[in-house]
């Protein structure tokens, strides 16, 4: 017989393997039971709308229609009214991020920085600032230590200061670039008679100091020069993918406005580089260099859209993206080329699919203020999906407004993992 400890020992091993097999299922079948908050703005023309009530909203996930367990009206940082068919305790606190893409400071820009310190950031929010040089962090202390108007100084000598020396090797590649197109302009011409080329500019670039240079050298450099500008420029999806996986660990309200001034590249003009095409057929080493830059005239978008747009999403931030146009510059004998569409197109994108704001406008204090007015107010939606999977598939979230013609934006959805 086996004695009673024996029995007794088989049978705490028997029960802690069957916990073993059983508890880690029953834990996994209980994880599988989420909530998922979705900031929601809804809009008649330009204007918030803050009377809408958990009725009048209408949710669907993947097409599937949802029940809205709450719904909290928010305006700044205060709940302003809830109703709750389940409790839920919304963070509020704010957290802003400033990026300054930019390679010429504007007093617009003065502007815009003064709006933002004295009426917008409180004490209690977070403030990270990203110029072309550099990144800040305004510790909680700036407040009791400075006036607004110092912060506001402050800040502003220091994007005037980053901006001039983050962007100086973009601006004398830019000035380069002019030079040596005018150079090959004129060169294939047999000369500046009759090309309208002069030797000041807006860019400040003068051909001359090129002339002397054998057309390979003045072709190689030029390209060498559009991929110099392509690198400074390039966006990392590594640093995209980075920074949203970053935001979103991060509690309450998150903001990302991001102001891209407008882009001009000095290029050769195509009937140019196709007349030396034609005229130095027998020279392999030209006829590459030309096809090289007729391929950078098509460049791409250097990352997967599609890929960033669902990351940003899932973060559950607010991005906004303030386009910063600019005129034109004339330069006799250079074509100058906006560069920017891509990006342009690719950032519209992510901001839709926070639910954010995206304009264009020369004036980014008018941008800012825009932006900002259509970030402050805003409703928590909260909903528990139905037949929930941890898969790790990118799930769409629609909300709409049943009655009234209304112009809702919010996060295009998640990932369920």
């Amino acid at each position: 017989m086996i004695s009673m400890n024996v029995k007794t020992i088989l049978i705490l091993v028997f029960l802690i393997l069957l916990g073993v097999l059983v508890f880690p299922q029953d834990i996994q079948e209980e994880s599988k039971v989420i909530n998922v908050e979705v900031p929601v703005r809804v809009f008649q023309g330009n204007h918030f709308v803050d009377n809408l009530q958990l009725k009048d909203f209408e949710l669907l996930e993947n097409g599937v229609p949802q029940k809205i367990e709450a719904v909290y009206l928010v305006k700044k940082r205060s709940i302003e009214r809830s109703e709750e068919r389940k409790r839920f305790y919304p963070e509020t606190k704010r957290t802003f991020f400033l990026f300054f893409e930019i390679t010429e400071y504007s007093p617009r820009l003065k502007e815009a920085v003064d709006y933002f310190i004295k009426n917008v950031i409180y004490p209690g929010d977070n403030l990270v600032v990203v110029t072309p040089l550099k990144t800040y962090r305004m510790k909680s202390q700036t407040f009791e230590a400075l006036s607004r108007k110092e912060i506001t100084n402050q800040f502003n000598r220091l994007l005037r200061r980053d901006a001039m020396m983050g962007s100086s090797q973009y601006r004398n590649a830019v000035k380069e670039l002019a030079g040596l197109a005018k150079s090959l302009s004129a060169t294939i011409s047999g000369g500046d008679e009759g090309t309208g080329i002069s030797s000041l500019d807006p860019l400040g670039s003068d051909h001359q100091e090129y002339r002397g240079l054998a057309l390979g050298s003045q072709l190689t450099m030029y390209n060498q020069l559009l991929e110099k500008l392509e690198d400074l420029r390039k966006i990392e999806q590594k640093n995209l993918m980075n920074f949203a996986e970053y935001i979103k660990d991060k509690e309450g309200r998150k903001y990302v406005f991001l102001f891209y001034q407008r882009e001009f590249i000095p290029m050769v003009q195509p009937r140019i580089l196709n007349q030396y095409l034609q005229k130095y057929q027998d020279k392999p080493n030209v006829q590459m260099t030309v096809s090289d830059i007729f391929d950078f005239y098509k460049r791409k978008i250097s990352f997967d859209v599609e890929k960033v747009k669902k990351a940003y999403a899932d973060s559950s931030v607010s991005m906004h993206f303030m386009f910063i146009t600019r005129p034109r510059k004339n330069v006799n004998g250079v074509r100058m080329v906006e560069h920017s569409e891509d990006v342009y197109s690719a950032f519209r994108e992510m901001a839709r699919a926070t639910g954010g704001f995206t304009d264009s406008s020369a004036r980014p204090d008018y941008l800012f203020q825009e932006a900002l007015d259509a970030a402050k107010n805003y409703y928590l939606v909260y909903y528990t999906p139905q037949n929930y999977e941890r898969n790790g598939e990118f799930r769409e979230i629609e909300v709409k407004v049943k009655k009234g013609n209304y112009r809702v934006t919010h996060r295009a959805g998640y990932f369920a993992d």
